[in-house]
């Protein structure tokens, strides 16, 4: 998995003032939706506050990987953004959050599901990848950086 064949620059957003957990899993769902009008962001949302009731999302290192699988045709589906201020979020290392990368995956593809998400929190655990996404600072940089 690339991470280009999940992203694009409509959803990416550097930088963001956002003050807790709720505020960064409504703002993905948000920008989510208004790149794909197919997908409603309120159930989004819905559906990214169930993953997280199940246990948080915060792999460690300030990353979180909020997923959830959802009704579509296409296949899966990225958004990531950073923040301004890490964000409390329960991760593993109890570490806060500010670099959050969203994916979406089509209900019916279970290993694609599981394998993207761990190409995903390998690229992510690379120190190096998480300072070039952390010193981005608007949304074309931070796009550029995460495809690079």
């Amino acid at each position: 998995m690339k991470i280009e064949s999940l992203l694009t620059i409509e959803r990416t957003r550097s930088n963001q003032d956002i003050g807790s957990k709720r505020g960064a899993l409504e703002l993905l769902a948000q920008v989510i939706a208004q790149d794909l009008p197919d997908i409603e962001a309120d159930d989004l949302f819905r559906r990214f506050l169930a993953r997280e009731r199940l246990g948080s999302t915060g792999i460690g290192h300030g990353i979180a990987i909020p997923h959830c699988r959802i009704s579509t045709a296409g296949g899966a589906i990225g958004a990531l953004i950073t923040l301004t201020q890490p964000v409390e979020f329960d991760s593993i290392d109890g570490e806060p959050v500010d670099i959050l990368f969203a994916m979406l995956v089509p209900e019916e593809a279970h290993d694609e599901h599981l394998k993207n998400l761990a190409a995903l929190a390998g690229a992510l655990t690379r120190s190096e990848f998480r300072q070039h996404l952390r010193d981005a600072n608007d949304n074309s940089m931070l796009f550029q950086a995460a495809i690079s």
